[in-house]
């Protein structure tokens, strides 16, 4: 075999030793002694399911546990990936019915637990361990609730361990939104045990972290993904109602960062209620969490007509949505959509002119081709895209970054106009793309 690259196999290499290193201290007793240090404090404060309803579909018909074969639950070694994550993160004890048996549901954490116990790669994967973790704590009227003694210093253990391995795992987890949800558990945990200040403290600490690297300097997401934004605002309220009802004051950041996500959710959404088919974003269920936020008092509000690299103008029928924002630094871009100068138009809710939005799933070439082209409503020079992209893992990410050189935006009774201009291609065609739509 002739190697191509001697660089790339070096690097590849490094990386896979890297990564057998790693599982073997992960695996190893020394990792599990240091994971298991922990408070043997009571649970304080039991947070309501019900706050979670933002992010959780609930069935409407309630699961009886009785009706579960619990014996076996968790030896099933053919189960598919998926089940498995379904199973694993525990987001399906949402949907039992609460007059099912305690005993069943704690037999049923006990047996993961003594299956679990140690560190294993597929049942500690990051975001599964965050979730259980959540799903565990607000679900304690099945998961705590006529429990004994012996059980509750179990799951009381197994919390905390699996937090403190979620602290030591975190900066090393490439997906932010992985981080994030990290970051609410460990919160939850602090908010709980009330006499372990270190899980408050860390995770507040993280909560800025993520703050000052994923938003810019108006609250709008760095990636300038619509998706990624509704997101944060969903976690940022989630663990403020967190606060709230454990009777903690909510920390000034949490409350400064919701009012500027809310603006911009206000901005992209509630305007028009209609969903913008560019970077990533697609059909949603926003209706649900507007009830969501009407309920828990929430109320956003956003005038302008130019936000987070969007130009929108609308009345009571008609929008008008264009993308007048430079892509995001490649570090932000693996949601972008090769669009610049990309617009829609829509009348009483219905699409007449529509971004096509880009595939994302597993199937990375679909991904790769969704992405970088730049057949939705702009410019296309010889088959080429204003935005290049080069591939990092599994990523795409922009390669050589546009400007914007102009913007007009006139808004008024009786005529609209959105004017902008890029330089995307004037490195290879010296051309500048300009586009004016007029109302």
């Amino acid at each position: 075999m002739i190697l191509r690259n001697p660089l790339n196999f070096i690097s590849q290499f490094f990386a896979n030793s890297s990564k057998k290193i790693k599982n073997i201290y992960l695996n190893s007793n020394y990792y599990d002694k240091k994971i298991s240090k922990i408070n043997n404090d009571d649970l304080i404060y039991r947070p309501s399911p019900h706050l979670l309803s933002s992010l959780i579909k609930y069935q409407t018909k309630k699961i009886n546990v009785d009706d579960i074969a619990t014996e076996n639950l968790w030896d099933n070694e053919s189960i598919k990936f998926q089940d498995f994550r379904k199973l694993n993160n525990f987001y399906w004890f949402f949907s039992l019915d609460l007059k099912s048996s305690k005993k069943s549901t704690h037999k049923i954490i006990s047996e993961w637990i003594k299956k679990n116990f140690r560190y294993n790669f597929k049942s500690w994967e990051f975001d599964l361990t965050s979730k259980r973790i959540i799903a565990w704590l607000s679900c304690h009227n099945l998961t705590i609730e006529e429990s004994d003694k012996d059980y509750i210093n179990q799951f009381n253990l197994m919390i905390q361990k699996q937090t403190n391995h979620l602290m030591s795992e975190i900066n090393n987890s490439k997906i932010v939104s992985d981080k994030m949800i990290g970051c609410a558990a460990i919160i939850l945990v602090g908010l709980c045990y009330k006499n372990e200040k270190n899980y408050l403290a860390y995770g507040l600490g993280l909560l800025k972290k993520i703050s000052n690297q994923s938003f810019d300097n108006y609250g709008f997401t760095k990636s300038r993904s619509i998706k990624q934004l509704i997101f944060y605002l969903k976690y940022y309220i989630l663990i403020r109602e967190w606060f709230k009802e454990s009777r903690i004051e909510v920390p000034e950041h949490i409350q400064e960062t919701i009012y500027y996500l809310g603006q911009g959710y206000a901005f992209v959404w509630q305007n028009t209620k209609s969903d913008i088919l560019m970077n990533g974003n697609n059909i949603s269920n926003n209706s649900e969490f507007d009830q969501y936020l009407k309920r828990f008092g929430y109320k956003f509000r956003n005038d302008n007509k130019e936000f987070g690299g969007y130009a929108i103008l609308y009345n009571k029928k008609i929008s008008i949505v264009m993308d007048v924002g430079s892509p995001p630094s490649a570090k932000f871009s693996s949601k972008y959509q090769s669009g610049t100068l990309s617009f829609e138009i829509s009348s009483n809710g219905k699409k007449l002119i529509s971004n096509c939005g880009y595939y994302d799933d597993k199937n990375n070439k679909l991904t790769e081709l969704s992405k970088s082209t730049a057949t939705h409503s702009a410019l296309i020079i010889d088959d080429s895209s204003s935005s290049l992209y080069k591939k990092n893992n599994k990523n795409y990410l922009v390669r050589d970054n546009l400007k914007i050189l102009k913007k007009n935006i006139i808004f008024e009774k009786n005529y609209w106009k959105i004017n902008a201009s890029h330089d995307g291609y004037q490195k290879k065609y010296k051309t500048i793309h300009e586009r004016e739509i007029e109302f």
